[in-house]
């Protein structure tokens, strides 16, 4: 909605590669932290899975929620101004959530900052996407779009990886030199939340003067609150009368289904001790797999998805990209029964997995793209679908943990692990089917199917 705002193209003489790359790492940062590391962080705090998994997800809402509010950001300021602002406020913020740590009720306080920080993150995206489609032109937009993604990713492994290999590190040493495992981790997690946060500041910092002007064109200037209200209701009206809309909503929900309860779950059980049912990893090799290998493993399957769909056209690949998105989650099974210690084990199944998720999430995004978005209101209609695909991998996300506890106490299975991914494996089976009949609106070209 932010980019239809304005079709004016803005004329800059900032070097995209000054900005884009650091914009977009900026951008992952929060979202990564989050949605995932926050899990690793709770449960060395000592926080029950359940309470973990359900405010863990909960934090992320803003990012399903941003349509609503984007239109609305054109009545203040300028898109720069949200970009650079959002980013020195979430740097503060994590600042804060590090100092929470030491509360005696760290975890109400910290969660309500990290709420903040996903409704000023998702702020952050909405703005940061408009600096770049309307300072660019459309084939400087084409040109770069790749560092975009490339450094989204590299934010992905500084966090997931990077961050959480530092955090193992600095428990492991400080274990060592005496300290209590309690109190290693409150130092460990608030020394590193606190350098992401100076991070966030620094960068900030550094887009007041690298970051495109971007002003406000006439036209934005002159909308009012009505404006904008209109202008959403004939986004929304036009998005849910679209062909096989209805049809396609339970699609992008359920593509993700069963991702959406083990997100929160695996780090649980690389980190579990083997006597509850886990795999006995310290945080510093977890950061290793998922940072390096599953990072990798992640960038090799979405390249190699997009030839594939180059090759056969969409259509074709939808329900195979589905399948090598969904049953690599059996390798999380047969780690729950199996509970494997050879390393390169481990992290081979981990590799699977991410390779998987790369190549098939790309199905669902060329989806949205070219089956939902097409229309007048494309780039609204895009953010519509991937705040409802959001939503899909967020409510089971918030029943995971206690689903899994149940799990334990129903089938008599230490940290309820094995249960709970043999269910998972059926919970695959919803979005296999809805893919294998989802119908499509354009053919490969860009034509409306009219039958």
């Amino acid at each position: 909605m932010e980019a239809e705002a304005s079709s004016t193209k803005i004329t800059s003489d900032k070097n995209p590669v000054t900005w884009v790359p650091s914009a977009y790492f900026a951008m992952g940062l929060p979202f990564i932290a989050l949605n995932m590391v926050t899990v690793l962080m709770y449960d060395g705090l000592g926080v029950d899975m359940a309470m973990i998994t359900l405010w863990t997800s909960l934090i992320i809402l803003p990012y399903t929620l941003k349509p609503l509010w984007s239109p609305f950001l054109e009545l203040w300021k300028t898109k720069k101004f949200w970009v650079v602002s959002t980013q020195c406020i979430s740097g503060l913020l994590f600042i804060l959530v590090a100092l929470s740590l030491f509360l005696p009720s760290f975890f109400p306080v910290s969660i309500a900052l990290l709420a903040l920080i996903g409704f000023s993150g998702a702020t952050h995206d909405i703005a940061c996407d408009g600096v770049y489609m309307s300072a660019l032109t459309p084939e400087n937009q084409s040109a770069y779009i790749g560092w975009q993604g490339a450094f989204y990713n590299i934010a992905k492994i500084a966090v997931q990886g990077g961050l959480v290999f530092i955090v193992g590190w600095l428990i492991n040493r400080q274990i060592a030199s005496g300290t209590a495992v309690h109190q290693a981790n409150i130092y460990s997690w608030s020394e590193v939340i606190a350098a992401l946060g100076i991070l966030m500041v620094i960068l900030s910092l550094y887009h007041i003067r690298s970051l495109p002007a971007c002003p406000r064109t006439a036209t934005q200037g002159r909308k009012t609150m009505a404006d904008i209200r209109r202008e959403l209701v004939a986004v929304l009206t036009t998005f849910f009368s679209k062909r096989h809309i209805a049809y396609y909503i339970v699609f992008i929900i359920l593509y993700r289904f069963a991702e959406g309860f083990v997100m929160k779950i695996v780090p649980l059980l690389l980190k579990a001790d083997r006597a509850d049912g886990g795999l006995g990893l310290d945080v510093e090799t977890i950061g290793i797999y998922y940072g390096v290998v599953g990072a990798a493993a992640f960038v090799t399957g979405s390249i190699l998805a997009g030839y594939y769909i180059k090759r056969i056209g969409l259509r074709k690949a939808l329900f195979r990209l589905c399948i090598c998105f969904n049953l690599p989650f059996a390798v999380y099974t047969a780690f729950a029964l199996l509970q494997p210690t050879q390393s390169w084990l481990i992290c081979g199944g981990i590799a699977l997995e991410y390779f998987g998720y790369g190549f098939g999430f790309v199905g669902l995004t060329l989806f949205m793209m070219q089956q939902i978005a097409p229309g007048k209101h494309q780039m609204a209609h895009y953010a519509f679908a991937s705040g409802i695909m959001n939503l899909g991998v967020m409510l089971p996300g918030m029943m995971s943990g206690a689903l899994c506890e149940k799990f334990g106490v129903w089938f008599n299975a230490p940290g309820g692990f094995a249960p709970f991914f043999i269910f998972v494996l059926f919970a695959t089976i919803p979005s296999l089917l809805i893919t294998w009949f989802v119908p499509f609106s354009y053919d490969n070209d860009g034509n409306k199917i009219t039958n």
